[in-house]
Parts: C-alpha cells; sequence; structure tokens
C-alpha cells in the first residue's frame, strides 16, 4: 500500500459510505469554487474549471450539485474568500506528510491540522520542511478495457504526458503540472472521462512500516482526511502485504 493521498478498506457499511461520498463531493465543490474564482466561472475559457468539472462528473456529483458551486463561486458577493494552503510535517516512523487544505478561515484549518498531528504522535513543520521529498505530477488513470496499452502510449505521449504504465490494474498516465489540464483534455477526447484525475505529491522514496507503526499512521491520516477544510493528505510511506493482512484482521 503506498502513500498517496487514497486509502481503501475492506468493507464498508452503508452509512460509512455515505459519509466518504458527502465529503467526496464537499471537497469537489470547493474545487469548483476555487478554480472559478481564480479563472473565469465560463469553463470553456478556465482550464482548472473543466478539470474541475470533469473529475466531479466522473465522482458521479450530481450536476446540480456542480452548477451550485459555479453559482456560488461566480457570485462572489457573500464576502467569503477561499483560500489554498498546504501543511507539512511528520507522522509516526518519520514518514513525510503534505496536506492540501482549501479554506475561509486559516486559524481554524491550521487547528484541526495541528491537532490531527499531535493526536497520532505526528509534528506538524514549517513550510518546506518535507515538500523537497514529493514531486508535483498531474495523474490520470484509465480502466484497463477502455484501450490497449500501445494505442493509450501512443495517445499518451502525442497529449504531451511524460510516462504511461499499464498492466492488469488499469493505464496510469503522468504528465507535468502545468500540462496536466491539456493532456487531460486531449485524452478524453479521444478516450473518455478518467477514472482519476489529479495533481497529486509523489514521494520520491518511501519508509517502510511495522504493523505499530503503520496503524497509527493510518489513524492520523484518516483523522486529517477527516477535517472539513482539506482537499487532499499525500505521504512517503510503504506498508507490506503482511503488514495489510494484520491490520485488516
Amino acid at each position: 500500500m503506498a502513500g498517496h493521498s487514497q486509502f481503501k478498506n475492506i468493507m464498508h457499511r452503508k452509512g460509512a459510505q455515505d459519509k466518504k461520498r458527502a465529503k467526496l463531493f464537499a471537497r469537489l465543490a470547493r474545487e469548483i469554487e476555487v478554480a472559478a474564482r481564480m479563472g473565469a466561472p465560463d469553463p470553456s475559457q478556465n482550464p482548472r474549471l473543466r478539470s474541475a468539472i470533469s473529475a466531479a462528473r466522473s465522482g458521479n456529483m450530481p450536476k446540480d450539485r456542480i452548477d451550485r458551486a459555479i453559482t456560488k463561486a461566480s457570485g462572489g458577493d457573500d464576502g467569503t474568500v477561499l483560500e489554498e494552503i498546504r501543511y507539512e510535517g511528520y507522522g509516526p516512523g518519520g514518514v513525510a506528510v503534505l496536506v492540501e487544505a482549501v479554506t475561509d478561515n486559516r486559524n481554524r484549518t491550521a487547528s484541526e491540522v495541528r491537532s490531527a498531528f499531535g493526536k497520532f504522535s505526528g509534528n506538524m513543520g514549517e513550510a518546506g520542511s518535507v515538500a523537497f521529498m514529493f514531486d508535483r505530477i498531474g495523474r490520470l488513470v484509465y480502466p484497463r478495457a477502455v484501450s490497449s496499452d500501445d494505442d493509450m502510449f501512443e495517445a499518451a505521449l502525442e497529449a504531451g504526458a511524460q510516462d504511461v504504465s499499464s498492466g492488469d490494474d488499469g493505464h496510469e498516465i503522468t504528465c507535468d503540472p502545468d500540462d496536466f489540464h491539456q493532456v487531460r483534455e486531449a485524452l478524453e477526447q479521444k478516450f473518455e472521462a478518467p477514472e482519476q484525475g489529479e495533481l497529486i505529491w509523489r514521494p520520491q522514496n518511501s519508509i517502510e512500516l511495522d504493523e505499530q507503526k503503520a496503524s497509527t499512521l493510518l489513524k492520523m491520516l484518516d483523522a486529517l482526511e477527516e477535517c472539513d477544510d482539506v482537499q487532499a493528505v499525500s505521504a512517503n510511506f510503504d506498508i507490506s502485504e503482511e503488514v495489510l493482512a494484520k491490520l485488516a484482521g
């Protein structure tokens, strides 16, 4: 299990699924709002907004929720100022952690993030304290059935991607963050909307954790992701299949 911003549990109750869906929709809506406020509210003139809307559709977000987010952002008369903030720190075992948030209240968000770090033996650091251990990349994921390996490779490289990895789980395309919107739009025209499409922090190296540290770290990451203002969490850890089996048991 590699340390990116998403974690899969083996079993979910419906209540937990509904809660996660609501959280996902809230995050997608915030990204739409930020994109619309920072650029034109017209997606045809705003690549980031087009990508945010496409991601919302891929996440099965209802059209009326998407429209409300755009309307709220373009209205801009409620006095709300949204800021993008990145927090950095360390978790159990010396794992480097990056937290991306969108907030209208810096003090509230910083307090919640600091609390999540502290509760599970982590420590917040200064800006830049761990970011150098990650590379910022664009990442797109397509299901295996969408294309042959050769066709996906050719289409991705023609679109401007840096790398393509195809396997039984599907196709993963990575690109420079400045080219993300261009690559995404080119591939959507040729295939369809990707299962996942986002800018992520990819760790340069990973720290393997034992059962105890892995358990504590996963609880900390869950706590961070539960913060309403948090959009994504990235960390440079790795958990072996053996340790995962013990945690699941």
